[in-house]
């Protein structure tokens, strides 16, 4: 038998509409998806009827499938003939471990594809009205987890250079690190006062952003009870929703 193929697909921010042609494709001729916690659940009902649907979410401490098992599904599926499509949400590439499952599968002799997704710094921010570049206040930008591997603590960043040689930093699931993330900016040089926005479920119809200044983010926070998925920006940017806020004002023109 004819092994299969994996299509690695970023599904998107949360909007399913944000998804790629290409992305959609991969879900419409797929024989198995494997999908995670955050993929719109309404992406799923563009699969045929006979597909195999697998659920592959983690939550901190409460993983479906712990990543060997999903490494090893992949495998075995696309070794039956299958088409897998593993669906991601955001982009494959972008703290979604798919070079880690690209590597097992060429490991295995196994064809596979990488079809890149709209991930959520980028996009969350924009649903805001917070581009994360703008000639007048930010060059530089740079997308930061949250959270790194447990075995290296929290300091895994290099803080100084965050600090003061990034003009827009966006951090993933950082709610629950915001204290000690506000902390060490401001150690290393980064101004109290320089505003910061956190968008909760960015790009679906849940989102809800707060703003304030990188002193007082945290207890914000948790005074507005935000949990993750958040995305927090930090950086003069932030200043500019107030301008172009279009998503709360108008949201979509087609619905």
């Amino acid at each position: 038998m004819k092994d299969g193929i994996v299509y690695l697909v970023g599904a998107g921010p949360g909007d399913p509409k944000l998804i790629t042609v290409y992305g959609l494709e991969c879900i419409q001729k797929a024989d198995v998806i494997a999908y995670d916690r955050l993929v719109n659940p309404k992406l799923l009902e563009f699969a045929k009827k006979d597909a195999e649907l697998v659920y592959c979410g983690k939550l901190p401490g409460k993983h479906h499938l712990i990543q060997d098992e999903i490494h090893t599904l992949l495998v075995e599926k696309a070794q039956e003939g299958k088409i897998v499509t593993r669906l991601k949400g955001g982009d494959p590439f972008v703290f979604g471990r798919g070079a880690e499952e690209a590597e097992i599968l060429k490991n295995h002799g196994i064809a596979y594809e990488i079809v890149p997704g709209i991930t959520a710094g980028i996009a969350a921010p924009a649903y805001a009205g917070i581009p994360v570049t703008h000639r007048d206040f930010a060059t530089s930008f740079a997308l930061v987890t949250g959270h790194g591997r447990e075995e290296k603590g929290q300091d895994f960043l290099n803080w100084s250079a965050l600090a003061t040689g990034i003009d827009t930093v966006a951090f993933y699931m950082s709610v629950g690190n915001i204290a000690y993330i506000s902390k060490k900016l401001i150690e290393n040089g980064r101004k109290p006062t320089t505003p910061v926005a956190v968008i909760e479920w960015g790009t679906t119809d849940q989102q809800r952003t707060i703003t304030g200044q990188l002193e007082e983010i945290a207890s914000i926070i948790e005074r507005e009870g935000y949990h993750n998925p958040s995305m927090i920006i930090v950086g003069e940017v932030v200043n500019v929703r107030e301008k172009i806020k279009w998503f709360e004002e108008q949201g979509l023109a087609l619905s």
